[in-house]
């Protein structure tokens, strides 16, 4: 448990380092990824990515709409559908690397075996469906 709470806090301390040197938090930045990577995204479809109720993520949009980091387009097919784009400050932070959480994941990985990597993911896998249970 320790350690968890330690990668809980090493996260959350990168992330509002995140927030002052480039402008977004690590749940922001990787929203913008998301959205990078599957431009006109709704917000389901960008939920459903990252494994959140649509209703977590509404927030996130709306700060990154404010920060001009994203654009909503009404879809032509359906006017109650959103769909999600980056704008040229979104596309920045995007290819952004350094200083990133995933820049220190990717660093961490580097350095572990792929056996030590397929066990992590495995254990966290468990980890997370056990948390998610309705005990």
């Amino acid at each position: 448990m320790q350690r968890l709470w330690e990668l809980v806090h090493a996260m959350a301390v990168r992330s509002k380092r995140m927030g002052k040197t480039l402008g977004v938090t690590g749940p922001q930045r990787l929203v913008i990824r998301v959205v990078g990577q599957s431009p006109d995204a709704t917000a389901r479809d960008i939920a459903q990515m990252l494994g959140l109720h649509p209703s977590t993520l509404t927030g996130v949009l709306a700060r990154l709409e404010r920060q001009k980091m994203i654009v909503r387009k009404v879809d032509p097919d359906d006017r109650r559908r959103v769909r999600f784009r980056l704008t040229p400050e979104g596309l920045e932070i995007d290819r952004e690397r350094k200083g990133t959480v995933e820049a220190a994941v990717r660093r961490a990985l580097s350095r572990a075996e792929p056996a030590m990597i397929s066990a992590t993911e495995a254990l966290l896998a468990l980890l997370v469906t056990e948390l998610s249970r309705d005990d």
